[in-house]
């Protein structure tokens, strides 16, 4: 009888290979029933479900990740996913007076979450922007769909959220995008829960080495550009590009790159306590 794992992630390119191993039957061939949910919401609502046990697994926002653990999410870090940074774009509706992102100083952020990457994010960005963090202002929006709504009906001012997915709205003459916003680290981890990493290292192993050996030559798949053109709606050009300045990780995140989430979030007051290195990452 095959082993049961619940593992979410948000419906966008950066997973595909996930799909495609369960689509091959990749999991089951090992005993493994992968059970995938999409969450549009993205990293927050994850991060509330490791916490409520409703999960096992997610492909979660590193800071995002960092976040919740320190908020008391019971989850470690199994094997970074994306070693590359995300590109956020930062977005406001087509009809917005707004031309700069300086002209967005004290204005109101769309989020998905608070806790979630457009919600830590904003507070990077204001960082790199100068302004004072006390001056941010949020909208909880849950979802993209949610953001359009926002913006268009003048709730929120700006959305951040990464620029590749939110192209077709940028096409289509929704949104208009005035800066992007790096992660200044990898920005995708794969996240175990504590209780799944004790009582699975087996499986959660097996896991990882399958996904690991379809992201390793994802790249190089024949056709994989239009695959994900086609797929996830977006141009060609855009997803060549995305391509180009995206990394798959088969191994487990840095320490240093860790250290800068953890301080990163502690200089801008996301985090408390000083969160053990140690215990944020998983050993088999």
């Amino acid at each position: 009888m095959n082993t049961a794992v619940r593992i979410v992630g948000v419906p966008e390119h950066f997973n595909l290979p996930w799909l495609m191993a369960l689509e091959e039957g990749a999991f089951s061939a090992r005993g493994i029933d992968l059970q995938w949910t999409d969450v549009p919401e993205g990293t927050g609502k994850m991060a509330e479900m490791l916490r409520a046990g409703k999960a096992d697994l997610a492909v979660i926002l590193t800071e995002g990740l960092v976040k919740a653990v320190s908020d008391g999410t019971p989850a470690q870090i199994a094997q970074e996913f994306i070693a590359s940074s995300l590109h956020w774009g930062i977005h406001v509706h087509q009809s917005s007076p707004y031309r700069t992102e300086s002209e967005l100083a004290g204005k109101t952020a769309a989020i998905s979450r608070y806790g979630s990457g457009s919600h830590l994010m904003a507070f990077i960005h204001a960082e790199n922007q100068g302004w004072p963090l006390e001056s941010l202002r949020f909208e909880v929006v849950n979802t993209l769909e949610g953001a359009v709504s926002a913006l268009a009906s003048g709730t929120a001012d700006y959305f951040m959220w990464e620029r590749f997915t939110t192209q077709p709205l940028v096409d289509q003459g929704v949104f208009r995008r005035i800066g992007v916003c790096p992660t200044p680290w990898p920005c995708f981890v794969i996240a175990c829960t504590e209780e799944f990493g004790r009582k699975a290292p087996g499986v959660l192993s097996d896991l990882l080495e399958i996904i690991n050996t379809f992201t390793v030559e994802f790249r190089d798949i024949p056709s994989i550009d239009r695959t994900l053109a086609l797929r996830y709606k977006q141009a060609l050009e855009g997803i060549r590009e995305w391509l180009a300045i995206t990394r798959w990780s088969q191994s487990q995140i840095k320490r240093e790159n860790l250290e800068n989430v953890i301080s990163t979030l502690s200089h801008l007051n996301l985090i408390s306590n000083k969160l053990s290195i140690e215990a944020l990452m998983w050993k088999p």
